[in-house]
């Protein structure tokens, strides 16, 4: 019986090992290269922008509660009470004016983010700067951004 046995997994493990070579790679890194994001939500190389001209136009929202006292993507801790924002290809430490289209109000952030990333929006405030501008009633806003100063890092 225990010949039966030994000869019957004897048999399997020569079928099993004699079995095709798979139709797939062991070593994904020869694979080829990987998505890493999503197209929509990759981020652009930082741009150097020219001071004092406009730079862009576009919709403007704000970011507060959520992501309060977690890191940025320049490595700080976010504080909704500063006067800070997040834009996809801008360097870091940019001082950016943004001009509410409709009104005129106006405030300076300094860019210590990436984002947004919805279709639509250019620039994600820090709640004390959506404030000062009139952004919290309606959360968003058409405006204008005027580069005050290039402090890249």
């Amino acid at each position: 019986m225990h010949t039966n046995i030994i000869g019957i997994v004897l048999v399997i493990i020569l079928f099993f090992g004699c079995a095709g070579t798979p139709r797939f790679t062991r070593n994904p890194a020869r694979s080829g290269p990987l998505a890493t994001q999503p197209r929509d939500r990759a981020v652009a190389a930082p741009v150097k922008p020219r001071q004092g001209a406009l730079f862009q136009e576009g919709e403007a929202s704000y970011y507060a509660h959520d992501f309060h006292g977690k890191k940025t993507a320049n490595g700080e801790t976010y504080d909704m009470n500063t006067f800070t924002a997040a834009h996809q290809t801008l360097p870091f430490n940019t001082l950016v004016r943004v001009v509410v289209a409709g009104t005129g109000q106006s405030t300076v952030v300094r860019i210590n983010d990436r984002g947004p990333f919805a279709k639509d929006r250019i620039i994600d405030l820090s709640l004390a700067a959506a404030r000062k501008i009139g952004l919290i009633g309606p959360g968003h806003a058409q405006v204008q951004l005027f580069i005050e100063d290039n402090h890249e890092q």
